[in-house]
């Protein structure tokens, strides 16, 4: 019988020769989460199939180097604003503010240098068979352009139900604005199994976010209804992927913010499922929105995963819960600004069953 218990590992270190370290938080099942102090990335989720036999069902590296190059974020912490800001730049109480632009002439994810970059603080504890693991981070005023020192930490914790949960908490020193999210490609397959054409997605939202040609919203929310991008009844997520109305600068398919059905509780929102190996993954969250993407972008030659497992378009699906895109700039969208005294604090869950 496997023992619940968090085992703490060398992994990596980054060029300047600070050490990246592994912490592992396995189950009485056997399950396992694997979450590395560099951008506090989920690594590694090993869940069993309707079979019992188990597959890693995150895509990832197993050296820094590969994570510090990759454009696509692989599972990890996205800060300080998540997606996209028009032209880099927002007002904030009439002060305007400029950040790096990494994405064209916009800001993505947090800019040069943002939370996927740095090396967490780690500490870890268990309680019963409930295991958590949290890691935290200081971002300094001015840091990437963003006003007000930030005290940052997130909360993973891991069950015997298979239950992973993420917790987000921050705090400023001056009014600002936040938007964290976890980036993980899922494959219920398995990393190695190829795409997720084969996966079905149920998605609680009637609408979703229009934006122009680089991805940023025009204020305007769709109704789904009678679109590709209805999911409120569970579909293959390759039945549509190939429609010109998702033909996107960025590369033809999914990599839209869905607006759902918030009422600002942990809720259920999405069910991904693999109809091959009966993995599924229920997703629960408070926040007000998911940006769900497909991997479309995903270079087969860039640096190949785990053990050397090749890259291939479309290997995993991102479920990005969030605020929306360019909320700053969009005055009819959910505030995403945080002020002294306020604590920002958002939960995402991802439960694994088969």
């Amino acid at each position: 019988m496997v023992t619940n218990m968090i085992e703490k590992s060398y992994f990596d270190k980054m060029p300047n020769g600070e050490e990246i370290f592994a912490y592992t938080l396995t189950n009485s099942g056997g399950s396992s989460v694997k979450i590395i102090t560099l951008g506090a990335r989920i690594n590694e989720i090993n869940v069993p199939d309707k079979n019992g036999a188990f597959a890693d069902v995150v895509c990832g590296f197993d050296n820094a180097q590969s994570y510090l190059v990759d454009s696509a974020y692989q599972g990890a912490i996205i800060g300080r604003f998540g997606n996209r800001i028009k032209n880099g730049k927002f007002t904030l109480d009439g002060v305007e503010y400029n950040l790096f632009k990494n994405n064209g002439n916009n800001h993505l994810h947090g800019g040069e240098y943002g939370f996927d970059k740095k090396v967490w603080n780690a500490k870890f504890w268990q309680i019963g068979s409930e295991m958590f693991l949290e890691l935290s981070i200081i971002s300094e005023d001015g840091e990437e352009g963003y006003p007000g020192k930030l005290s940052v930490s997130v909360l993973y914790s891991f069950n015997d139900e298979n239950v992973l949960s993420i917790n987000y908490k921050a705090s400023t020193t001056k009014k600002t604005i936040i938007n964290m999210t976890n980036h993980s490609y899922f494959n219920l397959g398995g990393y190695d199994s190829g795409d997720i054409m084969e996966h079905t997605l149920w998605l609680d939202a009637d609408k979703f976010t229009q934006t122009d040609a680089e991805l940023i919203p025009t204020g305007v929310e769709l109704d789904v209804n009678g679109t590709e991008f209805d999911f409120r009844t569970e579909k293959l997520i390759g039945q549509d992927i190939d429609s010109d109305n998702i033909n996107l600068v960025y590369g033809q398919g999914y990599d839209h913010n869905f607006v759902l059905n918030f009422d600002g509780t942990v809720k259920h929102f999405a069910t991904l499922k693999d109809t091959k190996s009966g993995r599924i993954m229920k997703a629960y969250t408070n926040q007000p929105c998911v940006q769900i993407y497909a991997g479309n972008c995903i270079n087969p030659d860039d640096a190949p995963f785990k053990k050397g497992v090749k890259q291939v378009k479309r290997c995993g699906i991102c479920l990005e819960t969030q605020h929306s895109p360019d909320a700053p700039n969009q005055p009819s969208f959910i505030s995403c600004e945080l002020d002294v005294g306020e604590l920002y604090d958002y939960t995402t869950v991802f439960k694994f069953e088969n």
